[in-house]
């Protein structure tokens, strides 16, 4: 095989690549091309590579019994594909230009050895530049030489695609980051919204009934009070049926009370509902206004990007990286935003707490208007026993 890097046997590449992925010792097999294709053992070569980035969430979405689905290959290779290239460009900084990117449709459904050889080829380029790049380039010159040579070849390949990502660029993944976290927290603050919401609900509806009930009492602390009003001895506080009227009524006082604060707690709640709303209403402003700022931030990337490839444009360009340079000092303002948003939704926990807090001592309360109901049946029925003796002893 000649020494020049665009003369490289792709097949050949694949079968010494294939002879050094097995030093990884991998659970899965990883003998032959078919072992390969559904992408289990390189997103376990990555793991081992970088096991901070390739985390178990990430390889929890490879899916592993795919059997001869070719589709479901071709769907766990896109995600090996995307996130090699997004771990050379956010952690190793670099980008890989001018690169045929391997065909994961023909790797996933025809076993097509070049593709799979260049996809290798890609994971062979982060392990030789990851923070353990000296251990597993120690693992190949100990390899045979034949399979050696064609390794070392395959990197000085990748090797002279890669370029250095700009340094602006660092400011909008940070900026990315920032924005999705943002995003989130909007999201946890409407679910506590909604989750508001759906306790004031509750709320009234058990103040409705306890309306409805108080409706009830005074509908028969009425009739009551009109048989009561037939009898003579219940005018006289010093008769028994006086007392228990007179003792009814303070029952009754305070089963009214108790029903106002608990309406007036209701309406605490609607109150502090709205100011929820209307600081979502803001935060969703806030969000748009990062979102665009971060969409302008891409559109800035993309045409940094075009500027760098155009070599007879070199003094536009500088022009133009100053003033982005510029805006990029901007970022300190959203980022500032960020931290005010952060403080907002400390306060959203807080006052989620204390709505908790208020709602435990609201039941707590509804408990004790319960008591107080049964309390007054009974009193009501004792007095219509009252009633009937005094009005047999009046006889």
């Amino acid at each position: 095989m000649m020494n020049t890097l665009d003369s490289v046997d792709r097949v050949e590449l694949c079968d010494s690549l294939m002879t050094w992925i097995q030093t990884f010792g991998v659970e899965a097999s990883c003998k032959k091309i078919d072992d390969l294709t559904n992408g289990v053992v390189m997103a376990q070569v990555l793991q081992k590579i970088d096991p901070a980035y390739f985390d178990e969430n990430w390889i929890n979405r490879i899916k592993t019994e795919v059997g001869d689905n070719w589709r479901l290959k071709i769907s766990n290779l896109k995600k090996i594909l995307k996130g090699i290239l997004d771990y050379n460009h956010e952690i190793l900084g670099q980008q890989i230009n001018d690169f045929i990117l391997p065909d994961v449709n023909l790797v996933g459904e025809h076993s097509d050895a070049a593709e799979l050889g260049r996809m290798l080829q890609l994971i062979l380029g982060c392990a030789v530049n990851c923070e353990q790049k000296q251990e597993y380039i120690q693992t190949i010159m100990m390899m045979e030489e034949s399979v050696q040579h064609v390794v070392m070849t395959a990197i000085q390949e990748l090797m002279s695609k890669e370029t250095p990502v700009a340094a602006g660029n660092y400011a909008y993944v940070d900026l990315d980051k920032q924005l999705k976290k943002t995003v989130e927290e909007l999201n946890d603050a409407l679910a506590t919204k909604e989750e508001i919401a759906q306790r004031c609900h509750e709320l009234d509806m058990q103040v409705a009934a306890l309306q409805e009930e108080k409706g009830s009492l005074l509908a028969e602390n009425q009739i009551l009070m009109e048989r009561l009003n037939q009898s003579d001895s219940i005018e006289d506080p010093n008769s028994p049926a006086g007392r228990r009227h007179l003792q009814l009524q303070s029952q009754l006082d305070q089963l009214q009370e108790e029903t106002f604060r608990l309406e007036a707690a209701k309406d605490d709640y609607r109150i502090r509902c709205e100011e929820l709303e209307k600081e979502i209403g803001e935060l969703r402003g806030q969000n748009e206004e990062l979102t665009s700022l971060a969409d302008e931030a891409q559109s800035l990337k993309d045409e940094m990007d075009v500027l760098r490839h155009s070599s007879d444009k070199v003094a536009k360009l500088e022009g133009m990286v100053d003033s982005y340079k510029k805006k990029l000092e901007d970022l300190g303002d959203l980022r500032r935003q960020v931290k005010l948003l952060e403080e907002k939704n400390t306060l959203y926990m807080q006052n989620t707490v204390s709505l908790e807090e208020e709602l435990r001592k609201a039941n707590a309360a509804r408990g004790q208007l319960e008591t107080y109901k049964r309390q007054v049946v009974e009193l009501q029925n004792r007095l219509s026993e009252e009633s009937k003796k005094s009005r047999q002893d009046g006889i």
